[in-house]
């Protein structure tokens, strides 16, 4: 019979709470949504967009997270009339308008999704799968990761998620980051 010391159950219960926690196994996972105010994630980059916040035409309508939302868009080539016109990128301007709505509805089609021309989790989530990391890049203040959106028509590579979370896309040389409180893209 082996008789077992307070000293070793306390250490066998350290390493495996220490194994546990290196394995994420009593963290919660880090989640996203409009209420922290900007397009975030966290861990790995594709499942940072399925969990923001709804973007329409009476929701978060004007912002910089609209913006980036179109940008998507260019670069699917959504069609917004019925000969065939893509959403261009002078369409881009922040608003989530009849133009972005028709474009939404074409691409969410064409992803045999609910077409309601809102960008919600699934069609916000769909666009993860078509993000590819293209590499990182620092500074003194911090540390930001590009990303390429593969579209059916082109590609975007202006997409950056800094170490902090927040998404961010330049336009006319500036960094823009995707918040859903401001537009800066019109």
């Amino acid at each position: 019979m082996k008789l077992r010391t307070a000293g070793t159950c306390w250490g066998a219960a350290t390493v495996a709470l220490i194994t546990a926690a290196g394995l994420g196994l009593g963290a919660s996972p880090v989640s996203a949504a409009a209420s922290d105010g900007y397009i975030s994630g966290a861990d790995y980059f594709f499942d940072d967009f399925g969990d923001e916040g709804t973007l329409s035409t009476t929701s978060y309508n004007n912002s910089n997270a609209t913006c980036l939302w179109q940008r998507i868009l260019v670069a699917e080539g959504a069609n917004v009339t019925s000969s065939g016109g893509n959403f261009k990128e002078t369409d881009m301007d922040g608003q989530f308008g009849a133009l972005t709505r028709t474009a939404t509805i074409d691409l969410q089609k064409r992803w045999g999704l609910t077409a309601d021309g809102k960008v919600g989790k699934e069609t916000f989530g769909r666009a993860d799968k078509n993000l590819r990391y293209v590499s990182t890049q620092s500074d003194q203040l911090q540390r930001r990761y590009q990303f390429r959106y593969v579209g059916e028509k082109s590609q975007s590579s202006g997409f950056y998620r800094s170490n902090t979370g927040r998404w961010s896309f330049y336009e006319d040389m500036e960094l823009k980051y995707g918040s859903y409180t401001y537009n800066t893209c019109d």
